[in-house]
């Protein structure tokens, strides 16, 4: 079967705005028939395509199942007179949200009442998400919006819990940001614009008409996206404007939030300054600021909430070169601050009373780790969860007074898995400037080290998100099959700190492609593979490095794998239509100045594509995607069939009902997991 061809656009086609009209451009057009068509011939194509590896996928599928605990529940958390927790039920695809109040036995000799079943709310829908579920602080009412296309626009709804009646919404256009004011009656949202940005704040009080909310604040400028927040204390509500560089937060007492009449109640916590971001905790009588002004990897300051000018800033934690500050997080008689040095994310905890401050100390020499849903202001434990590349997630208490811990739950992996059986690594390869780039691996341990391993190499590299070394269940099917996955942390990510971060970024992009690729040549090197047996994988601006890559050293590359890719990057930068333009102007540049023209056409995937061999690809991608429009990979794709020079099969399949994150269910995303799973295993010859 021959792939579907894709017609060329008249050369007479004009576009009255800063676009720049190729070959493909009629594939923008959503609502066009023949684009859709199109795209249906494609999947079609790539159906027939991996139909010799259906019963891989199936076999594939039922392992990624069989490790599954699919009647399953999380931690309880409490908050106030009630555990709250989620849980699951074999079949069904959604998780269950649920509480029980607190007793004197304890909570699991209280009767269980369903808050949200997603399920039965998913029902008639292929594409179905919650994006927030928001208790009222009287524990009456449950706020919770819903995504039924994939696109990110959610819709609010207030259901009273005692009656399960619908109370109060539809609110159309929301971004993900609810919050409650303590009167249980007002709820301060973010709204999105045409343009699919968020950028007004407002407030609705329950039973009134939605036309009647008052907008508390609007951003003007699209390169700033508007979220709202309420402190841990409930004491304060912040407005938030951020760019990818640059923050400007407003705050107002929540409850006088709650009386006024307009924006006027809001001060200004510090204006915007370029390049300069800050983020607010509040205990007491202070504000805690976690900013990078004059501070690359930030550092921490102390200030009176009640009046919190810069002048009366006092430094509490000092800007040090090779430890990042990535969050704080305040309770009542605690300060909990996440940071990271030599790509490894540690928890320290600062008494407020003493000042004194501890680390909460690890058990393996490679892992990651993260804070759990901690709701209660007044509490003295912490939750937190830790994972490895081969250590399932394991959830702790920590007592922030004695300094122990407690495991609450390890996630268990059923089928027989035995952590002894794999190992992990982390390994330096030399960039081209001579830049150490970490490389974290997993692997069975009875796979060879002797170059005939296939690796699975994946990558991200941008926005200064830091890919962290945890386990995977899923994973377990490609390295008992003796692949080895690697995860190449390039420039562009976070996980060395901010300059990391900044020397893959605008003028330094091509530093994360040549670290990948530095990192692909290092494990040839080291024996654990050769040159063209490995698969690279990335998504998003992932998706970029795989394109990226691909032009540069197709021979490096047995197969690619790119998800939702962002591959058209100078037409996407031309175009400030499209929601996430503007605000990536401090990402990757600006095209209308020719400096950065020319140096995100020196790169960008779609414009560097060459008549030379490709290696095989699966490309998929989603037609309601609003962050990589679906018409990229699309164009990519038609594009690289009709320039290379090799009989490497290329397959696009655009998820139709869906978004940039693919699959909702648990079920259906382990379908599309096996099914990726089984084009790498029968390109590296371990369809077994």
């Amino acid at each position: 079967m021959n792939p579907p061809i894709a017609k060329k656009i008249p050369k007479d086609v004009t576009v009255h705005d800063d676009r720049r009209v190729d070959d493909y451009y009629w594939l923008r057009e959503r609502t066009d028939p023949d684009v859709v068509a199109y795209l249906r011939a494609e999947n079609e194509y790539a159906d027939t395509m991996l139909a010799p590896t259906a019963n891989l996928q199936k076999h594939l599928y039922e392992e990624m199942v069989a490790r599954l605990n699919e009647t399953d529940a999380s931690v309880p958390v409490r908050r106030d007179e009630y555990f709250y927790y989620a849980r699951t039920e074999k079949g069904r695809q959604y998780e269950i949200f649920c509480r029980k109040r607190a007793v004197d036995a304890g909570e699991a000799d209280a009767p269980e009442e369903i808050i949200l079943d997603e399920n039965a709310l998913a029902a008639g829908h292929a594409y179905f998400a919650v994006g927030a579920h928001e208790m009222s602080p009287d524990h009456r009412l449950l706020a919770y919006t819903v995504d039924t296309s994939g696109s990110e626009s959610f819709e609010l709804f207030v259901m009273d819990l005692a009656t399960r009646a619908i109370v109060d919404g539809p609110i159309a256009a929301l971004s993900y940001d609810v919050e409650w004011a303590n009167d249980s009656q007002t709820l301060f949202y973010t709204i999105l614009d045409e343009q699919m940005r968020p950028h007004a704040v407002r407030r609705h009080r329950l039973g009134q008409s939605i036309e009647g909310d008052l907008e508390l604040y609007r951003e003007t400028d699209p390169a700033f996206f508007v979220g709202v927040e309420v402190t841990r204390s409930r004491e304060y509500l912040f407005i938030v404007m951020e760019s990818n560089t640059t923050t400007e937060m407003r705050v107002a007492r929540l409850d006088d939030a709650v009386t006024e009449t307009g924006p006027a109640t809001f001060a200004m916590l510090q204006p915007r300054r370029p390049e300069v971001e800050y983020h607010v905790a509040h205990s007491g009588e202070s504000f805690f600021i976690l900013t990078n002004e004059d501070a690359f990897n930030f550092r921490v300051f102390e200030v009176p909430a009640r009046n919190p000018a810069r002048a009366h800033w006092r430094e509490i934690i000092a800007h040090r070169p090779n430890v990042k500050l990535d969050a704080v997080e305040a309770f009542e008689r605690h300060l909990v601050v996440i940071e990271r040095e030599n790509g490894l994310k540690r928890i320290r905890v600062i008494d407020l009373l003493t000042r004194e401050s501890r680390e909460v100390a690890m058990d393996e020499p490679v892992y990651t780790v993260w804070l759990d849903y901690n709701p209660e202001f007044h509490a003295t434990t912490l939750r937190f969860s830790y994972s490895s590349l081969t250590t399932p997630r394991s959830v702790f208490d920590y007592d922030m007074e004695t300094e122990t811990r407690t495991l609450r739950k390890r996630y268990e992996v059923l089928g027989g898995y035995d952590a002894t059986n794999y190992a992990s690594e982390r390994l330096y390869a030399n960039a081209v400037d001579g830049t150490r780039i970490p490389i974290s691996l997993v692997y069975h341990r009875d796979t060879p080290r002797d170059g005939s391993a296939p690796v699975l190499l994946y990558g991200y590299g941008a926005y200064g998100v830091s890919v962290e070394p945890h386990f995977v269940s899923n994973r377990v099917s490609l390295l008992d099959r003796g692949v080895i996955f690697a995860i190449a942390h390039i420039r562009g990510g976070g996980e060395l700190g901010r300059a990391w971060y900044e020397k893959g970024k605008r003028f330094y992009k091509r530093n994360t492609f040549t670290d990948f690729i530095a990192c692909a040549e290092h494990l040839v090197a080291k024996g654990y593979t050769r040159a063209g047996n490995i698969v690279s994988y990335g998504g998003s601006a992932g998706g970029m490095l795989m394109g990226a890559v691909a032009n540069m050293r197709p021979d490096l590359w047995r197969a690619t794998v790119a998800v939702v890719p962002f591959v058209d990057v100078l037409n996407t930068m031309l175009d400030h239509s499209l929601p996430l333009t503007v605000i990536e102007f401090e990402e990757w540049g600006n095209p209308a100045e020719k400096k950065a023209y020319e140096y995100i056409r020196s790169y960008s995937p779609y414009d560097n594509i060459s008549r030379q061999d490709y290696p095989a690809m699966l490309v998929l991608s989603g037609f309601n995607d609003r962050r990589v429009q679906y018409w990229e990979p699309a164009k990519w794709v038609a594009k690289l069939r009709a320039w290379k020079t090799d009989a490497n099969a290329i397959l696009l399949r655009t998820r139709m009902g869906e978004g940039h994150k693919g699959a909702s269910g648990r079920y259906d995303y382990l379908k599309d997991v096996a099914l990726e799973y089984a084009f790498i295993l029968e390109r590296v010859g371990r369809a077994r």
